[in-house]
């Protein structure tokens, strides 16, 4: 479906015109009867396979919602049809915006209804995640709504909801009606309300401008671990997204009946462009309702609205009039099992590309001398080992890291661009974003931060072939700082550039908005491993969790697959890696991201085992599928991502104790060897790295014994 058709279908539907004000509803049934009157002001909505639900409610002029699953029972008798419960997860929870118009969350009226005539279908390529081709469907539904406040200026206020199979989304649009043709955003009444008894994998918001050289909020900060979702965070001031929930299964369903398992909830946000701010969520009231919370005052060096500004479209459909008046997309992922979040793609289900990419562009594996070289690495000599070290592995790329400028000057790095020429190696620049919103003095500063000179300085790069940059020390989430993302994507993508971000927020859709963006960080990345020895203690719990929160969402450009066992350029120096060899080979299935800055270094390729050598070479960086099979956020994970034909198979273990998991990988990978499987584990001691080749039993399964900090990798 092209751009312009799925904004149609899906966004502003068929208007439809109602005739009574005394009811949320009166629509036509569509798609098997997906939307469902449940009372006078109470609409049901059901995904395509029938089992999400989504309950909207309009009652006293205030809008809310609750969502959940319905979990099939047993039939009674044979032939039967099985009934099916309803096991709720978000409970009812308010809708609404605050603007400088109206007060959009409270003396609501009922203007008209929208919906589709049936269900949507989403099919689509994303070069950079986590599935290439993607094929997902939804029923939606829409409200047009006013307040008598609102009615003076003419503003109406759409509210869109999309129910996705184990997922729903929904936005604000606001219309313009009268004279009125743009309304600031002050805040927003969207809320999450969770069952009291819940529990939480989610990471602080910080204060702003604190930290070194005043670079926070920088998106690094520990997780809370399974603690009570109303546990206050760090700061005070909520948590980043994306945020993972335990329902335990004592929680009551309809009919007083518990469910069979916990259930499992991802909240989070896409589609923030320069239209919008960022936002995060606040801390939980004691009854277990989340807010979106907007950014603060002092980000950005306290310049620039905590709001939004948004220009408004007009309320027919003509022309560009769909690209105006947008909020963000509130996502949340749903299910009895954590399979539905680690493998969603609904980040990307409801947004749309922004531009055309100018070139190709094609993941990369870089070498990267600053994660365990540090500073003193950043001068020309260093950067030629680590250019031969990428080609030596057959890899694409090579970073080289903050203090070129200084150290290294232009002259040198055009001559280390020709070298990489000579040597089949792509280049990637280091750059610090700073205008002047942080003290962060890492040089090339005043490169990237306006238009002007950005063109300017990728111009210089296009020329001598760099394929991407990666930009670093961002100011936090106002719309002011989401333009600057946005500046930066489109100007690197005219010069056919890649980018990076690190010290930034969460990227939000940007994989399908944006085709030359490759990962952002917005997580407590691999750097620290080298900083602090308690980092490398946790290192395998970490790893463990990303896959569940962080990175399910989102690329994560976390830098790893450390294979020294010492952080440091000198072999005797530094922390102590905690994990295993085979550990650090399967972060590299992982952690997704289509640019991986990977920890090797030149002396890896005579001290480590050639296996682990030979393995690092094959690895891929961008990916055709990615599947769930079991584990727990924090303690194990088994997962499989698909590149080509290619499957890898990993499970890593993080707890204390040695694992025992059987799996039968052939019945559940579509295309997975059915038997001479390449096994890469660690011996009975857990540090000494193995391969050999093993065929499933005649049920087709394989059992494995994983030691602490250890893993195995099969393909």
């Amino acid at each position: 479906m092209s751009g312009v058709a799925r904004i149609r279908a899906s966004i502003d539907y068929q208007l439809q015109p109602i005739s009574t004000m005394k009811h949320l509803l009166t629509l036509a049934a569509f798609a098997a009867a997906s939307l469902t009157p449940l009372c006078a002001q109470t609409t049901r909505i059901l995904s395509p396979d029938g089992l999400t639900y989504l309950d909207v409610k309009l009652s006293d002029g205030r809008l809310s919602y609750s969502a959940g699953y319905r979990s099939i029972l047993k039939a009674k008798k044979k032939g039967a049809k099985a009934d099916t419960l309803d096991v709720p997860v978000l409970l009812e929870s308010p809708l609404g915006v605050y603007t400088n118009v109206a007060d959009f969350s409270k003396d609501l009226t009922l203007v008209e209804t929208v919906h589709p005539e049936g269900t949507i279908k989403h099919s689509y390529h994303l070069r950079q995640g986590k599935q290439s081709e993607v094929n997902s469907e939804e029923n939606g539904f829409g409200l047009v709504l006013t307040t008598p406040e609102a009615k003076k200026g003419g503003v109406l206020m759409t509210v869109q909801f999309s129910v996705f199979n184990n997922n729903i989304a929904y936005r604000y649009r606001f219309l313009q009606g009268g004279e009125t043709g743009s309304i600031v955003v002050t805040g927003e009444a969207s809320g999450f309300r969770l069952p009291t008894t819940a529990t939480a994998f989610i990471c602080p918001q910080s204060d702003p401008m604190i930290g070194w050289k005043r670079t926070k909020p920088s998106y690094e900060e520990g997780y809370i671990w399974d603690e009570p979702a109303t546990t206050r965070s760090q700061y005070g001031h909520g948590w980043t997204f994306p945020c993972l929930f335990r329902i335990p299964s004592s929680a009551l369903v309809s009919g007083g009946l518990p469910t069979a398992n916990d259930s499992w909830l991802l909240i989070s946000e896409t589609g923030v462009s320069s239209n919008y701010c960022g936002s995060h969520l606040s801390d939980a009231t004691p009854d277990g309702l989340f807010t979106i919370a907007f950014p603060m005052e002092g980000e950005n060096n306290g310049f620039g609205s905590t709001g939004a500004q948004l220009g408004l479209g007009n309320c027919k459909t003509n022309g560009n009039d769909n690209v105006t008046g947008f909020t963000p997309w509130r996502t949340i992922t749903f299910g009895p099992s954590l399979k539905p979040i680690v493998e969603t793609t609904i980040t990307w289900d409801v947004v749309e590309p922004l531009y055309e990419p100018s070139i190709d562009y094609k993941g990369s594996r870089n070498t990267w001398s600053w994660i365990l070289w540090q500073d003193a690495s950043i001068n020309y000599d260093d950067q030629v080992k680590f250019i031969d070290l990428a080609a030596s592995l057959g890899w694409e790329g090579c970073l080289i890291d903050g203090g070129w400028y200084e150290h290294i000057g232009r002259k040198g790095m055009e001559k280390l661009f020709a070298y990489c020429k000579q040597k089949g190696v792509r280049p990637w620049v280091w750059y610090n974003s700073n205008g002047g919103w942080n003290d962060a003095p890492q040089c090339a500063r005043q490169c990237m931060h306006n238009s002007i000179v950005r063109k300017q300085e990728m111009k210089w790069l296009q020329k001598h072939g760099v394929a991407g940059i990666k930009v670093d020390f961002f100011p936090g989430d106002k719309q002011e700082t989401m333009r600057l993302y946005e500046g930066l994507l489109s100007d690197a993508n005219d010069y056919g550039i890649q980018v990076i971000c690190h010290g930034c927020t969460l990227p939000r859709g940007w994989e399908r908005m944006y085709p030359n963006y490759c990962s952002s960080e917005a997580v407590l990345a691999s750097e620290n491993l080298y900083f602090s020895q308690g980092f490398c203690d946790m290192e395998a719990r970490h790893a463990c969790l990303h896959p569940f929160v962080r990175n399910t969402t989102a690329s994560m450009e976390y830098g790893g697959t450390v294979l020294q066992k010492r952080l440091h350029r000198e072999p005797d120096k530094g922390n102590t890696r905690r994990t295993s060899d085979i550990f650090e080979l399967a972060t590299a299935i992982a952690f997704q991201s289509s640019g991986q800055n990977f920890a090797l270094t030149p002396r890896n390729l005579t001290e480590q085992p050639q296996l682990e050598i030979d393995f690092m070479k094959q690895v891929p960086t961008t990916w055709d599928e990615t599947r769930f099979i079991e584990g727990y956020p924090g303690r194990y994970i088994v997962m499989a991502r698909r590149h080509a034909n290619q499957w890898y198979l990993i499970a890593m273990n993080a707890e204390s104790a040695a694992k025992t998991i059987t799996l039968s990988p052939s019945l559940v990978l579509n295309g997975f060897p059915v038997e001479n499987i390449t096994l890469l584990h660690d011996g009975p001691d857990g540090q000494t790295p193995q391969q050999s080749t093993v065929t499933p039993d005649k049920k087709g399964r394989i059992t494995l014994t994983l030691q602490p900090q250890c893993a195995a990798v099969l393909f």
